[in-house]
């Protein structure tokens, strides 16, 4: 292997002879297949990216080619219908995808997905395949929905969705013994046809600043011009940078690659017409890193290194700009080609780290070399959240971040791309002192970070010159906790973990900063006014209740108003939302009070005996409470204890009219006052919960709901009973005693 320490110098390998015991055909090459299943999982219409369904899968070293085979099917039942299915590829981390066509956050890094789409029409089942040849080894992932979601919110149970299900399998050919090429040495190789193309791979090593690859001496086995295809690095989607050279004839042709992938395996693929020996000679130019002199100071990992975040008021006079002590080694850093600063990962959560620099928050750049931070996201569980780089300073600094391998030559070019990824550019200078740069769902690998000094006034005038920048790097699942107006999810697929933002109050985007549909300030103290002061329609059925010694009901209706008012306050988005507890347990009671408080409400209007009344409430209570614990949303836990209250008092009421021989209630008036507009309106309540409620309209309709609710009861709630007398609060507080009274006959009065 060649090394050469001056940056960018490219040095040719010595030629040697072509030579017969060296020579290998692919004829002698193994190939070996291999096939990955993950089960079928049932796909979501799109509303945010939780919706998307995951798959993770895992490419071998080695792999010439790659096959998914998409399934996708549909039920049978006529809530079927024509559905298109959108499949999304990335290499490295789960795709960046955005169906809803919203905004991201400002610096943010956006390359779409390549996506395909699948579409089930009068077929039940559709299978599509997808070929990729020699594709990046490591990490793959797909991502399938449906279209987007429509706005009316289903109830559970009213309506039967129709099962859309999709499954991945892939397939790989691999070679088991893939011809390695050493540097220097040229290594002559046998394509037998062009339906065998050549497979021979190279390892780059850390700190090669380049490298350059040669074809010469092709001869044919007719003595004819060689037409060769040349494919160095692999496939990576969304984007690939693979680069391919074409040599015709006898005539050398080479290619010179800057910053390559370090400590990676590089493939080449040949192509060609005829059977010919190639020898390959290749070289790389090495690079030699300099070191800062405290990276030994071991006594800084003690010290905090916290450092204020981005936007703080501590970190804009931290740079600097010194002349004096950077002259005394500016003849030693001509030496170098970049200048590595130690950086400390540390892991805070899940998805969540810190980069802390060891030296301090701020780190020295110079003209003369780049300085270089490693951005460690190699374990596998980092490309689930957003990658935020800060940096600060008052010269002009130009900074490049990149995967693989870093930028060394950006005072050159100004070019932020390594040989096969394209970086992302950052600049600083004293009219904009800060750039941010945030990059979603980065992949799995080393990421680094170079800076250098730009000199405005030529290279010779900034050798002796230093800046001092700030960075603050960092992983976070989702960036700046998705806002006031969203909240951010950790999703598990297959055992890996991502995080994606769920966003309220018409909020869009990645991070729920699009606001195009954003419900105002205004309107949002509105919503929350409805949904909360609607509830107060339960006082007139609580004074009824308790002016007709209802206590127990009045009790429920009563507790069914006050949660009910702070669940939907603390409900709320944004601004306008007051959380007097947890929020679970704010929504556990308010379903509770809701469905006791038409079970009680039933069985009072049934009248059977108070011993059993109270038996039923009690033990009703307790029921309902079990199947919403065991699922909260489910329409039955409403719908059950309505139709068992409902049989109830059916057979109650048919029991006293038969032993009164009369219709019961026996009173036209009690009908058409009380039980048919008071059916009337619980009717109309059930159907606007049911099929009127969307995500736009849910806190006018859902008002509607609690009014129309509320005033049923009060319309239903049978009267007193003819010998208890209303209550005369004067009277009983005048008293010091009274004489008990015999309910024994009570318990069989039926008015």
């Amino acid at each position: 292997m060649i090394f050469q320490p001056t940056l960018g110098l490219f040095l040719p390998a010595p030629s040697s002879q072509p030579s017969k015991c060296c020579a290998l055909s692919l004829s002698d090459s193994m190939y070996v297949s291999e096939y990955f299943s993950q089960s079928a999982q049932k796909l979501s219409f799109y509303s945010w990216y939780g919706n998307a369904k995951l798959f993770h899968f895992h490419v071998p070293e080695e792999t010439v080619l790659l096959r998914w085979l998409l399934q996708a099917s549909r039920g049978k039942g006529p809530e079927c219908t024509n559905m298109e299915i959108t499949v999304h590829f990335r290499y490295g981390a789960p795709p960046v995808i955005n169906p809803l066509g919203t905004h991201f956050p400002a610096n943010a890094t956006v390359r779409p997905s390549y996506n395909i789409s699948i579409t089930l029409s009068s077929a039940v089942q559709n299978t599509t395949f997808v070929n990729i040849t020699s594709p990046a080894a490591g990490d793959w992932f797909i991502a399938a929905h449906l279209p987007e979601a429509a706005s009316r919110i289903e109830v559970k149970g009213f309506s039967t969705p129709c099962p859309y299900m999709f499954q991945a399998d892939m397939f790989v050919l691999r070679l088991t013994d893939m011809p390695v090429l050493e540097p220097g040495v040229a290594m002559p190789q046998t394509v037998v046809s062009p339906a065998k193309p050549l497979h021979v791979k190279v390892f780059v090593p850390k700190h090669a600043a380049g490298m350059r690859f040669e074809l010469r001496s092709c001869v044919t086995s007719e003595q004819k011009a060689c037409a060769v295809r040349v494919v160095l690095g692999s496939i990576t989607l969304p984007q690939s940078f693979q680069k391919i050279i074409t040599c015709g004839g006898n005539v050398n042709c080479s290619l010179a690659l800057d910053s390559p992938p370090w400590e990676k395996w590089l493939q080449i693929m040949e192509v060609l017409v005829l059977p010919v020996l190639i020898p390959f000679p290749f070289c790389f130019t090495a690079c030699r890193p300099g070191s800062t002199s405290s990276f030994l100071n071991f006594s800084s990992l003690n010290q905090s290194q916290t450092g204020p975040r981005p936007g703080s008021t501590g970190a804009a006079g931290s740079s600097t700009l010194s002349t004096t002590e950077a002259s005394h080694n500016a003849s030693g850093q001509r030496s170098f080609c970049l200048q590595n600063q130690p950086v400390i990962r540390e892991d805070l959560d899940v998805v969540s780290v810190r980069y802390r620099l060891l030296n301090g928050p701020s780190v020295p750049v110079n003209n003369l070399s780049p300085t270089l931070l490693l951005l460690n996201l190699n374990t596998g569980m980092d490309s689930g959240g957003s990658l935020t780089s800060v940096n600060l300073a008052n010269a002009s600094v130009v900074a490049c971040v990149s995967a693989a391998s870093p930028v060394l030559s950006l005072n050159a070019t100004h070019n932020c791309s390594t040989a096969f990824f394209q970086g992302y550019p950052l600049s600083v200078s004293t009219s904009s002192a800060e750039a941010t740069l945030i990059v979603l769902y980065p992949q799995t690998d080393d990421w680094f970070l170079s800076l250098q000094l730009i000199c405005p006034k030529g290279q010779g005038q900034c050798n002796a010159a230093e800046a001092k920048v700030t960075v603050f790097a960092y992983l976070t699942p989702c960036f700046n906790d998705c806002g006031p107006y969203g909240q951010c999810s950790l999703l598990r697929r297959h055992g890996y973990l991502y995080a994606g933002c769920s966003c309220k109050a018409g909020w869009g985007g990645w991070s729920c900063t699009d606001d195009a549909k954003a419900q105002s300030v205004s309107v949002q103290n509105l919503a929350t006014l409805l949904l909360t002061l609607s509830n107060l329609m339960f006082l007139p059925a609580i004074a009824v209740a308790v002016y007709r010694y209802y206590l127990v009901e009045a009790s429920v209706y009563t507790y069914t108003m006050f949660f009910s008012t702070f669940y939907h306050a603390c409900d709320q988005p944004g601004i306008a939302v007051l959380c007097i507890m947890d929020y679970d347990t704010l929504q556990y009671c308010d379903f509770l009070g809701s469905v006791v408080s038409i079970w009680v409400t039933i069985l009072c209007m049934s009248r059977v005996k108070k011993v059993l009344k109270y038996v039923l409430f009690v033990l009703g209570t307790l029921l309902i409470a079990m199947s919403l614990q065991l699922d909260r949303r489910g329409v039955w836990n409403m719908m059950g204890p309505c139709l068992f209250a409902l049989v109830i008092m059916v057979a109650a009421w048919v029991y006293h009219g038969v032993k009164r021989r009369h219709c019961y209630p026996s009173s036209w008036k009690r009908w058409v006052f009380y039980l048919l507009p008071g059916i009337t309106l619980a009717f109309i309540a059930m159907s606007v919960y049911a099929f009127m409620e969307t995500n736009e309209n849910y806190y006018y309709t859902h008002s509607i709901w609690h009014v129309l609710v509320a005033c049923s009861v009060a319309f239903l709630l049978p009267p007193r009973d003819k010998h208890k007398k209303p209550w005369a609060w004067s009277q009983k507080l005048t008293c010091r005693y009274q004489i008990c009274q015999n309910d024994r006959e009570e318990l069989y009065a039926v008015t």
